[in-house]
């Protein structure tokens, strides 16, 4: 088997550790740059590649492409590839077709990596459960096959990484909302994106189960046009009772653990439901909910100082992750927001701006949308171009009991390299003061 890889990534280099263990004749091309790590990952396991050019010679001689989920379908090396009859999936889709452990996905545009990690960690309080966590988060599902075979595994997935299935199906599938985001994909189109997320289930049968949120109108929208397969399992709100979970005759208490916000008890309601579906106990589940800690960047405490908490959600790089962040909050809100706009339109924002934020930092090279959305509702907007100085903004204007909310609503690329070093340097920043 005659097998390219396209793309370097963490994806495309565990796709080609695990063709290499299945004996294929494998070629990685990546037009872009490998990092160092990734060359010498592959230059140790005598995997041949070349970095930036695609060299159709040797592509074209494939009999299995396996496209990194960064590489649009649209794109023109791979529509040639289609055309000549070449078989282009996933990495994901070749994963799966190596193994027949049982699998759930999650998938949805806010919360699935929370949700992912939390139903690995409530799993792993089951000794019987041989379980491991991949895909979207950590190591590639590629990857992870490659270095361990377990019963189960706990998989967070992409609609892009959705686009090239063919015969993925998991056991226990889950979408937990669709709101608009990745649009320059699909045409600017949502009804595309929608069907790409749904793409979760196509495969799925009669035996196999989908949770999804009764509360999302889209979900709601295309299940009533489209009848699925597996046995559906609706999530909401209305089980959701003040600080406790309630699961027909099983209760939980959130109030013993650290996640905070109604986003982050329905992503909670995934999971506890997936554990039960599991034959995880109620007993062990609870255990799994209080010794969870929030994964970094998601509403995640960072210190306080001078009887200010100060929160990390700096993964919330669009309108609604920050809706649900806003939401959450208790106490009066020093925000801090912007980067780069993807298009915004924050007048979702304007209700609980009004009720909770007292001032807003603006984190940005370009602040002037922001300033124009929120100028008319708040009397103090002030505007930092670094982490510290957002943080040393925030400190001025925060009093004892309130709290300072790094959610931006934005990208990160106009100051930072990604959320992960804006919710870095913002967390060093605070911890640097409080041990003033």
């Amino acid at each position: 088997m005659r097998t390219v890889i396209l793309g370097a990534g963490e994806s495309g280099v565990g796709a080609a550790l695990l063709a290499k263990q299945l004996g294929h004749e494998i070629w990685v091309s990546d037009k872009g740059s490998l990092t160092e790590a990734n060359k010498r990952e592959l230059e140790t396991n005598d995997i041949p590649y070349e970095e930036g050019q695609h060299s159709w010679e040797k592509i074209s001689q494939a009999d299995l492409v396996v496209k990194s989920p960064g590489i649009p379908e649209r794109v023109p090396i791979v529509q040639q590839l289609i055309n000549k009859g070449i078989s282009v999936i996933s990495e994901i889709e070749f994963a799966g077709r190596t193994t027949n452990a049982k699998i759930i996905g999650i998938t949805g545009s806010n919360g699935k990596t929370t949700t992912t990690t939390l139903i690995y960690h409530l799993l792993s309080q089951d000794t019987n459960m041989d379980v491991a966590m991949a895909g979207n988060v950590g190591k590639s599902f590629a990857r992870s096959l490659s270095e361990a075979r377990h019963a189960w595994y706990v998989l967070e997935l992409s609609s892009f990484q959705l686009d090239g299935i063919v015969d993925f199906r998991p056991d226990i599938s889950m979408i937990l909302n669709i709101t608009p985001d990745h649009l320059d994909r699909y045409d600017y189109q949502l009804g595309n994106y929608i069907q790409s997320k749904f793409r979760i289930v196509m495969n799925q049968q009669a035996q196999d189960v989908f949770l999804f949120s009764e509360d999302d109108q889209n979900i709601s929208h295309y299940l009533s046009e489209h009848p699925l397969n597996p046995k559906p399992i609706p999530l909401g709100r209305a089980m959701i009772d003040g600080q406790k979970l309630v699961l027909s005759d099983s209760v939980f208490d959130m109030s013993t653990t650290q996640l905070r916000g109604r986003h982050n008890f329905l992503n909670a309601l995934f999971a506890v439901q997936t554990a039960k579906l599991c034959g995880v106990s109620d007993h062990l589940i609870q255990q799994g909910l209080d010794s969870f800690k929030p994964v970094p960047h998601r509403y995640e405490s960072v210190g306080s100082i001078d009887g200010v908490e100060y929160i990390n959600d700096s993964k919330a790089t669009n309108v609604d992750s920050t809706f649900y962040a806003l939401e959450a909050a208790d106490r009066p809100v020093v925000w801090i927001a912007g980067g780069q706009d993807k298009g915004n339109d924050y007048k979702v924002l304007l209700p609980y701006v009004k009720e909770k934020v007292k001032a807003l930092v603006c984190l940005g090279v370009d602040n002037t949308k922001l300033i124009e959305a929120f100028s008319p509702i708040l009397e103090t907007i002030v505007e930092a171009r670094s982490a510290e100085e957002a943080v040393e903004a925030s400190r001025r204007l925060a009093e004892a009991g309130d709290m300072v909310l790094l959610s931006p609503a934005c990208a990160s690329f106009d100051l930072f390299k990604n959320y992960e070093n804006r919710g870095d340097l913002f967390r060093a920043a605070v911890q640097a003061r409080t041990m003033d």
